[in-house]
């Protein structure tokens, strides 16, 4: 996925942006524009709308390409106990959890200044916690997550969105961490990222 993620990192200062294209028919596309993700490989590509709408369909292309939805949900009822979070081993504050229909297994993932690592996830931890959620009953594999953040003064929140909106995070926190602890600035540029996050969610029903 290395690759997939030069494309949320801001141009250093000075620097024109490059212009992105369609990577299948090689058409411009507008900074606004779908991705879609290969399945066996993992990897994000950028589309133009055509080809979006080409593979907005499941089984197109025999299901090797599947886009990436817009869809942003949130679940006020929401609970993940101490114990819990511990049970998934997950040594930072935030993690995304996506299913990967080709290993037919749950990766969890999390942001940090070398990219996006991965993180060993028992199924039991994943069952008993993020994965008995209504959130994760509605997961699309391969092209949302579940992006789970946990904040000692506030508790744990869990949204639904898309696969590439994780990846901005992880760009984020590539560009702006400094230090131990990421520094005011990295931390700021998050909170925002989130709040944009919670702006666009949709609250399931209860």
């Amino acid at each position: 996925m290395t690759s997939a993620l030069r494309r949320f990192l801001a141009e250093p200062p000075g620097r024109e942006p490059a212009r992105e294209t369609c990577e299948l028919c090689a058409k411009p596309v507008p900074a606004e524009h779908p991705h879609l993700v290969q399945v066996q490989e993992r990897r994000m590509l950028c589309a133009c709308g055509a080809c979006g709408f080409l593979f907005s369909n499941p089984g197109a292309g025999g299901g090797g390409f599947r886009r990436v939805p817009d869809r942003y949900l949130a679940d006020p009822d929401f609970r993940l106990t101490d114990a819990q979070w511990d049970a998934l081993q997950i040594p930072v504050g935030m993690a995304f959890f996506l299913r990967n229909s080709a290993q037919d297994r749950i990766i969890a993932c999390y942001p940090s200044p070398a990219g996006a690592t991965e993180s060993e996830l028992g199924l039991d931890a994943w069952a008993a916690g993020v994965g008995a959620s209504r959130l994760a009953a509605g997961l699309e594999p391969d092209v949302e997550a579940l992006l789970v953040r946990r904040e000692s003064d506030v508790g744990v929140e869990c949204l639904l969105v898309p696969i590439d909106a994780c990846y901005r995070l992880v760009g984020l926190v590539r560009l702006h961490w400094r230090g131990f602890d990421g520094g005011a600035e990295a931390w700021r540029e998050i909170d925002l990222f989130f709040d944009a996050l919670r702006d666009a969610a949709r609250p399931l029903a209860g």
